[in-house]
């Protein structure tokens, strides 16, 4: 009888994997599908790595996924076996800052941070961003999309001088100017002209440690330009991979 009871149970397998489709809490798996997992109460929970036993997995074939504990994401192999890429799939950390202080000149001299991380607009990781004074220091090593947006405005100052000023930027790493440059050419404070805005955006790949600011100099008069108003310019910084 036992037997008998094995054989059939073995003949129903070898059906079910024949059909190339298996369904776990569901007797009905789409027909699109090889697995196809049903549960009104569970997830999946598919294997939970460090980022020292991700790099020891052996020739970890195209597509392989796993969840990187240390970095508290998602990965995937988008490389190949032999030179594997692991890039994250789930939603990138980011952190956003604008401006509260409208005083400052920004028409320095030479490269000078700007107070640009006034008010904490979110912060989705303060173990990866910590910001103080006018940097803000990234704690992992990766990949970073970094936005800045700039509004100035020229103030009078009495005489011809704020009637050509031209405000420059650039994203600063460790306090080196680096990357794009953002200019908008001069500004004549003439006939209510007295505003202009620069922007940036740039991908760098940030180690952990290193420091992001937002650094402007004067490419024209020495009259002031200060930021325009609160909250009218800002930085956003996001790890993509």
């Amino acid at each position: 009888m036992k037997k008998t009871a094995y054989l059939i149970i073995l003949l129903c397998c070898s059906y079910y994997y024949s059909a190339a489709q298996v369904g776990i809490g569901t007797t009905n798996p789409d027909q699109s599908s090889i697995l196809d997992v049903e549960s009104t109460d569970k997830g999946v929970l598919i294997p939970r790595l460090t980022t020292v036993q991700i790099n020891a997995i052996v020739n970890p074939a195209n597509g392989l996924m796993i969840y990187n504990t240390d970095l508290n994401e998602f990965q995937f192999n988008c490389g190949t076996t032999a030179i594997p890429d692991w890039s994250k799939i789930s939603h990138g950390n980011s952190v956003k800052y604008s401006n509260i202080d409208i005083t400052s000149n920004l028409n320095s001299s030479s490269y000078t941070n700007i107070p640009i991380f006034g008010l904490l607009d979110w912060n989705d990781d303060t173990t990866l961003y910590s910001q103080s004074g006018n940097t803000i220091t990234i704690n992992t090593t990766g990949r970073y999309k970094i936005t800045a947006n700039i509004a100035y405005t020229v103030p009078s100052v009495g005489n011809s001088a704020h009637q050509r000023v031209s405000v420059e930027a650039r994203l600063a790493i460790n306090g080196t100017p680096t990357g794009a440059i953002a200019n908008t050419g001069y500004v004549r404070r003439a006939n209510n002209h007295n505003e202009a805005s620069l922007h940036i955006t740039e991908v760098f790949n940030i180690i952990a440690g290193q420091t992001i600011s937002v650094q402007t100099i004067r490419g024209g008069n020495s009259a002031p330009a200060n930021f325009r108003s609160v909250g009218t310019s800002n930085i956003y910084i996001e790890r993509i991979k």
